[in-house]
């Protein structure tokens, strides 16, 4: 299937330190794009991928699973360490959970995370029902485009395809486990008003991984997907002086390339 205009991956090569960068459930690249042209516009080298089954249809994310996914962001990891003297990942909602894993995994190959509105718990379907009811019914409403501003509108699923969610919901349950493995410098921004993860799930993450290097930063006025929101500009500024502070040369990069 063809991708969805807007929703391809996005690749930039730029200088020594690189950025990861992983998107939602049932979204696309498109909700972190103008994040990742911000970081590319100051020097860094960024990969943005599409995971698997999402940007075309949700059918097409019906047969594709947690594993799915995290493969396409490690192997991406992995390249970009191959290329780059410090790594850094960003995530969005479930790209939280996935850049989670990637922290828990690979340790200090990863010089520090940066999360938006991190997902830990899956919320409004029954954990309990889920297993059965997703051979039964194939899709339940869809949760992309929660965002406050105008105009604004996220490219993703308006179906949620039920074996995906299960599939999500395992994942959520294997990455809460690991999360004291998780010890990089931390940057959390979340939104009060997020209508798709509840503060619980930040505040779950906050209390069980092993980060002593720990900042949260409440975006007052955004929803859910606040790559794309009110509050973006500060989550752009924010996370690249988080690089700046932990990869020196960065700052170097950004008076070097008129950043």
């Amino acid at each position: 299937m063809p991708v969805l205009p807007g929703a391809e991956p996005y690749r930039h090569e730029g200088g020594e330190v690189g950025v990861l960068l992983c998107h939602g459930f049932t979204g696309s690249p498109q909700s972190l794009r103008p994040w990742a042209e911000y970081l590319a516009g100051r020097g860094l080298t960024v990969s943005l991928p599409l995971l698997p089954g999402h940007g075309t249809r949700w059918e097409d994310m019906q047969v594709t699973g947690w594993q799915d996914w995290y493969a396409e962001v490690d192997r991406e990891l992995r390249g970009l360490l191959e290329r780059c003297a410090q790594v850094f990942v960003f995530g969005l909602s479930m790209g939280g959970t996935l850049t989670l894993r990637l922290a828990a995994k690979h340790g200090d190959a990863i010089s520090g995370i940066v999360l938006v509105n991190p997902a830990n718990k899956l919320h409004g379907l029954s954990p309990y029902a889920l297993p059965v009811a997703r051979h039964f019914v194939r899709t339940t409403k869809g949760i992309a485009s929660d965002i406050a501003k105008d105009g604004s509108v996220e490219i993703g699923y308006d179906r949620v395809p039920l074996h995906a969610a299960h599939s999500m919901r395992r994942f959520f349950r294997l990455v809460d486990a690991e999360l004291p493995q998780v010890t990089q410098p931390l940057l959390l921004l979340r939104s009060p008003r997020d209508h798709v993860v509840p503060p619980a799930d930040s505040a779950r993450v906050l209390s069980r991984v092993s980060s002593r290097d720990v900042t949260e930063i409440l975006l007052e006025q955004s929803y859910h997907v606040a790559t794309l929101d009110h509050d973006a500009d500060r989550i752009f500024e924010e996370s690249h002086a988080f690089i700046g502070r932990l990869a020196p040369s960065v700052g170097k990069e950004g008076t070097a390339t008129g950043g």
